[in-house]
């Protein structure tokens, strides 16, 4: 079981769509348990909000591999007009009906999320949230799209399970016999909070600090980054409650320095020899030529830093609630997804050995993903005609991973869970696999659209994408639920 947000939901490329290829099915999958996996689905139009590579290939479809600027009246109506049908799907015509939840996910996550609604949002708060829609011609944007996706994870029937959290939720399926008398409900549960309690720093490309009312759902919103003091108060409340759910082992993720996904891009040179940081952080589609402080929005060299910094502080709260746990005789662990990321660094580290700290060591990439032309890196997904050309961790909204990216995490956790005596199965479910337990990244290369044939209009200067979001304010609409 897994309790997150949109990392461990499976959001790609600025929409929750595959939640069949998120980490825990993936994980499920190699458990032998993936046709007893339950996870919501959200399977009209490219999913919730918006899906980019949707809007991409449509676009390819009509106008080929580039937007002429004669075409570009026509192609921003045609851009309009998809966005307005997605709109009309979730809002007013089939994805506004929610299929009755009774049985608990096995995957909890809900994309935007962080600690305070993990602690507080259920589907009974998430339906009081959700205004009536306005069928708006400017800003076209399924609205409370977060709260529409959360009834399609948390139980709704009957009646008073519309009041469970997301950790309600858990705590109710670890209630739950598997008929073999253990005391346990749950045998692995993967705990994946607080990206979102930073995240917004980038995709607002704004840092204002947490103050008075970090912790109210209403008030929360106006702050980009959680100061440590208020992420560890409400992570000891999240910590206390999953302490209290039947589960044989617990893992928990740390979170990811934020900075890193490609979509805030660092432009203008390090800040200076052997610094992680560059000047200044902008939209990819913004060359260092073309980028102008006094006009273009970013963050600089030294708020990433901060921003950085606070997350190192998030990590040792994680790691010290662990640490307790563990002390206190509780099968609770740690998986180190913020160096992950960080061994995975291409601009940070990779490409500028003069900045890397004295632990950092490269990551290798699976066989599989190695053979790849060229190989996946962290830098925002690009290509030429149909063949990929850069990029491949990362999908088209340059902060959520692609479904390799997602097997990356999965082989990280299955590893973490071996070393905790989890036993994993054939697809029958019944006989017993030895030895390391690897993901099969063949099966899901041919699953991920983005490595095996990306759309053809999506060229290194990002022109399409940088297009769309000046002419329809696309990533300010997307990123709005996070």
């Amino acid at each position: 079981m897994t309790i997150g947000d949109s990392l461990t939901q499976g959001f790609q490329s600025a929409a929750i769509f595959n939640t069949a290829l998120s980490y825990p099915a993936i994980v499920a999958y190699e458990l032998g348990y993936g046709t007893q996996f339950r996870y919501p689905l959200y399977e009209g139009f490219g999913g919730l909000p918006f899906n980019i590579e949707l809007l991409l290939r449509d676009l390819e479809a009509r106008y080929g591999r580039k937007v002429d600027w004669w075409e570009a009246p026509l192609a921003l109506f045609r851009a309009r007009s998809l966005m307005d049908r997605v709109e009309d799907y979730w809002e007013r015509g089939a994805g506004r009906t929610v299929p009755p939840t009774t049985a608990v996910m096995h995957n909890l996550a809900v994309f935007g999320w962080d600690l305070r609604d993990a602690l507080s949002k259920s589907a009974d708060e998430c339906r009081t949230r959700i205004d009536t829609p306005e069928d708006n011609l400017i800003n076209q944007v399924v609205q409370n799209a977060g709260e529409r996706a959360a009834l399609r994870v948390l139980p709704t029937q009957p009646p008073p399970a519309g009041s469970l959290t997301q950790l309600g939720a858990a705590a109710r399926l670890g209630e739950e016999t598997d008929g073999t008398g253990s005391e346990h409900g749950i045998e692995t549960l993967v705990v994946f909070l607080g990206s979102n309690n930073a995240l917004r720093a980038v995709t607002k490309l704004k840092v204002v600090w947490s103050k008075a009312g970090y912790d109210d759902l209403s008030r929360k919103g106006a702050f980009t980054v959680r100061q440590p003091q208020h992420f560890k108060a409400e992570l000891h409340k999240v910590a206390a409650e999953v302490f209290g759910i039947k589960a044989r082992h617990v893992i928990w993720c740390t979170v990811p320095h934020v900075t890193i996904a490609p979509f805030a891009r660092g432009v203008k040179g390090k800040t200076a020899l052997g610094s992680r940081y560059f000047e200044y952080y902008t939209h990819p589609w913004i060359s260092d030529n073309d980028f102008d402080p006094g006009r273009d929005p970013h963050l600089t060299g030294d708020e990433a830093r901060q921003v950085d910094d606070a997350i190192d502080e998030y990590n040792d709260a994680i790691t010290a609630e662990v640490r307790n746990a563990r002390q206190a005789g509780r099968d609770w662990y740690l998986l180190e997804t913020c160096g992950l990321l960080d061994r995975l660094a291409s601009r940070r580290y990779t490409e500028d050995p003069s900045a890397r700290p004295h632990w950092w060591q490269p990551y290798q990439l699976p066989p599989e993903l190695q053979a790849l032309t060229p190989p996946p890196d962290s830098h925002f997904l690009s290509g030429e005609g149909e063949e990929r050309t850069n990029g491949g961790l990362f999908s088209l909204d340059g902060v959520h991973p692609t479904t390799v990216g997602y097997g990356i995490l999965a082989q990280e956790l299955i590893d973490v869970m071996q070393l905790a005596g989890v036993r994993f199965y054939r697809p029958d479910g019944h006989t017993p696999r030895e030895g390391r337990v690897l993901v099969d990244f063949d099966r899901l290369i041919r699953h991920d659209t983005l490595i095996n044939r990306p759309p053809g209009n999506l060229d290194s200067t990002l022109h399409v994408i940088g297009w769309a979001d000046e002419a329809l304010g696309l990533f300010r609409r997307v990123f709005s639920g996070f």
